[in-house]
């Protein structure tokens, strides 16, 4: 059970439900935990070559690119408070490798350092 009683029954009731020892901590959860991106930074944006590229991506990388700045306007998101927007270009290569092969959402996610529900946004 997943219910923190002294918020939902008030402090008097909490007592009494410690007092019969019917309480337990709540273990509390972030929204956002960090992930990895450094498949994405680190290999395929600065070690690729265009023969990877088009491998994995059926189009090389300056193709990719024109293809993000096409796009851009419609893409392009703004920071937060709470987190950095991805980039016009994360966004794309998250949707054509989605759309390239028969990974999970779950999968391509963490290949991309961002949660599943980022990857169904993208594609759409």
């Amino acid at each position: 059970m997943d219910t923190d009683f002294s918020e939902s029954m008030g402090p008097a009731n909490a007592c009494i439900m410690v007092l019969m020892g019917q309480d337990h901590a709540v273990e509390r959860r972030f929204w956002a935990r960090e992930k990895s991106t450094d498949w994405w930074d680190r290999i395929v944006l600065q070690v690729w070559d265009d023969s990877q590229w088009l491998q994995n991506f059926r189009m090389r990388k300056g193709t990719f690119m024109e293809l993000c700045d096409l796009l851009s306007p419609a893409l392009k998101r703004m920071n937060t408070k709470m987190r950095a927007a991805l980039t016009v270009e994360k966004r794309v290569a998250i949707a054509l490798w989605k759309l390239a092969t028969p990974d999970s959402d779950r999968s391509v996610g963490n290949q991309f350092g961002v949660g599943k529900s980022t990857v169904g946004a993208a594609v759409m």
